[in-house]
């Protein structure tokens, strides 16, 4: 249960992505950090989108995904003259266990609202989500993010951008949606 979703989530995500890489390739010729934020909210806000519309509220999902883009925007911008590059990878890792918290979360209150008792929030399971996504998911980041090294629009291969994209993204929704089967 949640593979479907996971690659549902994984291919419109890199459709996304790759098309944000066209727009920084095409259009913005700065790497003013107002750029970064806005990217990272939007890209944020759709996977909140996502995530919310799995858990069943949409809105509560794309306000959170839109405010953990801006945090992980402003922890990449923190972080960069520490790192460099490699920061973009933290800060991947970081959302996506950002992620896991906004989605076991928006479970949960869906859960409340069909119900008249007290659900509590399984923080382990939420935690230990959270964990494999960043861990998976960054692993997988890193390995993809030679795609813009060295960077040069005019050679772009967005059909390889959209390939990696559904790569990087994979294994974060897979750790969030997939459920255990009873045995």
């Amino acid at each position: 249960m949640g593979v479907a979703e996971a690659i549902t989530g994984s291919l419109l995500l890199a459709v996304l992505s790759t098309a944000g890489d066209f727009i920084w390739a095409t259009w913005i010729t700065s790497g003013r950090a107002v750029f970064g934020f806005v990217h990272g909210a939007l890209i944020f806000l759709a996977i909140g989108l996502f995530l919310g519309k799995v858990a069943g509220r949409p809105a509560a999902g794309a306000i959170a995904g839109g405010c953990i883009g801006v945090l992980a925007a402003g922890l990449y911008y923190v972080l960069s003259p520490l790192l460099g590059f490699s920061a973009m990878v933290v800060a991947w890792m970081a959302v996506w266990i950002g992620l896991a918290a906004i989605y076991g979360r928006l479970q949960t209150q869906r859960i409340d609202a069909g119900a008249h008792h007290d659900i509590r929030l399984n923080i382990g399971a939420i935690a230990g989500r959270g964990v494999v996504a960043a861990i998976a998911s960054g692993l997988a980041f890193y390995l993809i993010s030679g795609i813009w090294r060295p960077f040069n629009p005019q050679g772009l291969d967005y059909a390889v951008h959209f390939a990696a994209w559904v790569v990087a993204y994979f294994p974060g929704f897979a750790a969030l949606l997939i459920k255990k089967v009873a045995r």
